[in-house]
Order: structure tokens, then sequence, then C-alpha cells
């Protein structure tokens, strides 16, 4: 499948570029960028790469079936459906949308241009959270009770970035409160009944900090997600005869090596780690082998509705608190 990339962001550059790029049945073959200097920086490691100075250019090229779009968050939808329109299978950074009615417009085009589109939603690709899902959804920790989540990190630096910019679709939870709330939802298969509590904080109309607590029917979650606090994740699946932890379940290898532990009652102690799976490259293949009707894609449309859909009620909730 032959890949372009809409615009020359550092992350694609560094991650899911070279992910394209090694992944087995893709092939990186054009970016768009009106940037030559940033162009170089792909080049580097996809010295054919073909250039384009415009994006609407790129998805004119019918040599190209897919398309990888890392843009700022309030440019995703749009791109995201021109691309559709433009018969390619579309592969976008998340969040996919700001809202979830958003994602339905995206559905609609996906169904009528017959492309599979999907959020980049990498860590469902990672083999630590299959192992999770397997352990939890097969009671290896008893009846599920509450499942904790952390996701911090600390860019007020940053004051530049479109993370801190509020007409760019900024915020923690755009940002990273997606792989707070989509990790348990993928983990558990359940979804939220209702938010019971959140506090969150803004500066510049943007939320820098989220305490969260939710009703998932079976079981109770609680979440903290901030750009203003140091560097921390982690997820537990907390259940009446045992408990999971994933201790760097959504930067694995970067933040730490991907780990599982597994508790249970008498002193039971599993641990796990992969020190060498890249989600990034494992998310390419798998999105490849979807888009060409040879598997299920784990982390379809209505998925990631599911997880904008929760992020909507934290906002609801905490607006009227």
């Amino acid at each position: 499948m032959r890949w372009g990339i809409l615009g020359a962001a550092n992350f694609a550059k560094d991650w899911m570029a070279p992910a394209i790029h090694a992944a087995k049945g893709a092939e990186l073959v054009a970016l768009a960028t009106s940037d030559p200097v940033k162009a170089e920086g792909f080049q580097a490691f996809a010295p054919g790469l073909q250039v384009f100075d415009d994006y609407d250019a790129l998805l004119a090229d019918a040599g190209i079936d897919a398309v990888y779009i890392p843009l700022p968050n309030h440019l995703h939808v749009t791109w995201t459906i021109k691309a559709l329109e433009a018969g390619k299978h579309v592969l976008c950074e998340k969040p996919i949308a700001l809202n979830a009615t958003e994602i339905d417009s995206i559905i609609a085009a996906r169904d009528k241009a017959g492309k599979l589109a999907a959020e980049a939603f990498m860590i469902v690709h990672h083999p630590q959270f299959d192992r999770a899902r397997s352990l939890v959804q097969g009671g290896a920790i008893g009846t599920l009770r509450h499942v904790d989540a952390a996701f911090t990190y600390n860019n007020a630096s940053a004051v530049g970035n479109i993370r801190n910019r509020a007409e760019t679709g900024g915020g923690g939870l755009p940002d990273i409160g997606v792989y707070a709330f989509g990790a348990a939802r993928f983990v558990t298969g359940a979804d939220c009944q209702r938010v019971t509590f959140a506090d969150v904080q803004f500066e510049n109309d943007v939320d820098v900090f989220a305490h969260v607590a939710a009703d998932f029917g079976a079981f109770t979650y609680g979440a903290l997600v901030s750009m203003r606090m140091q560097n921390r994740q982690h997820i537990t699946f907390h259940g009446d005869t045992g408990h999971l932890t994933l201790t760097a379940p959504f930067n694995a290898n970067v933040y730490d090596v991907a780990e599982l532990t597994l508790e249970t009652g008498g002193g039971g102690r599993q641990v796990e780690r992969w020190p060498a799976a890249n989600h990034y490259i494992l998310q390419v293949e798998a999105f490849c082998r979807a888009a060409q009707g040879e598997a299920d894609y784990a982390c379809p449309l209505e998925f990631s509705r599911g997880t904008q859909d929760m992020i909507d009620q934290v906002f609801a909730k905490a607006r009227n608190s």
C-alpha cells in the first residue's frame, strides 16, 4: 500500500513516517508540505520521497492509496473527509475530531467512499493491550471492580505549542485523555455510563488538568490527565481476586519498558515485558491488512466515537458542576 503524509509535523517525522517506511505491506512515497526544509528530515530515511507543496495535489495523485494526517487537531475532520472523497484510506492522528458529532460526519464519508478511515490510536496494537484484555476479560483478576488511569506531562514552557492553543484544538483531554479513557474501554469492552465527577482546570481556554470519576456500570473508573504535572503514566484494573497494571501503557519503551504485572491472591505475581514491540509499526501493518480486507481493525471510528463521547461528557460535567 502506497502512503502519503499531509503535513511535516515533527511527530510524523520522528515516529509515524519511519513506522510507515518500516512496516510490512506499506511504502512511504509522498509528503505534502510547503516547507522544503521540513521535507529534508523525511527524505533522510526515504530518499525517493515525492514532495508536494499542496495537500490537495497529494490527494489528487492516483498512485497514493492511503494518507496519514498529523495536522493540528482543528484540521482533522476537514482533511480526513477530503481524503476520503479523494478515494484514499485515511489514518488520522488523535483526536480525530473535537466532539462526537463530528465523528458521525466522518463515518458517513467513510461509508460513502467505501474506504477505511481510523484514528491513530496506536496503543491497541501493542501486545501488552491484547494481553491485558485477554486476562481481564478472561477472569484472571476475578470480577472487575475499578479501573484507575493516569497520564501526565508538563509542557507549561511550550507556550506556542498547538496543545497549549485553543484555536488549534489544544488541551490535555483531546491530547492524552483519549488514551486514559480509550485504554479502559478497549481492555474491558465496556462503555462509560455516566461521568460522576469532573474537576477540569483551564489556562487560556485550554484544559490543563482533569480529575475524573465515572461509572461504567459493572465497575467504577478514575483518571488523572494533565499537561502541568511531572511525567507519569499507568493504568490498573482491580478485581476482587487480583489486579493488573501496565506501567508504560501509552508511550511504551519511551516512557519506560512496556510491562504488565498481574498480582493475585496468595502472593501470586506474574510479570511480562515487551522491550522490542513498536506499536506505530504494528498499527500501520494492521491498517494495511484491514484496508485490503484481510482483517478487522481494532480501533474503528465507532470505537473512537465512544471515547470522544466520554471526553464530551467530562467537559459537560465540569461546566455544570
